[in-house]
């Protein structure tokens, strides 16, 4: 999952070296944390957040595919 997510956002940014994902075990469901470069924080998030929550969308059906579950937290 973790590769899936460093998929979707490298072809969002202009800095791909810049993302840092972390991956945690919380209870039974796993949290995806996403870094990136300050200078592409606002492509990651998009107008009024529209492009973070597509992102989680995605991942989120990615996941039931796989029989978890999973949150995506995006850190500034």
């Amino acid at each position: 999952m973790k590769e899936m997510l460093e998929l979707l956002v490298k072809n969002l940014v202009d800095n791909p070296n810049g993302i840092e994902i972390s991956e945690k075990e919380d209870g039974k469901t796993t949290v995806l944390e996403l870094k990136v470069d300050p200078a592409d924080m606002g492509k990651v998030i998009g107008r009024q957040g529209k492009i973070a929550k597509a992102i989680r969308t995605l991942m989120k059906a990615y996941a039931v595919k796989e029989n978890k579950k999973l949150n995506v937290e995006i850190i500034g």
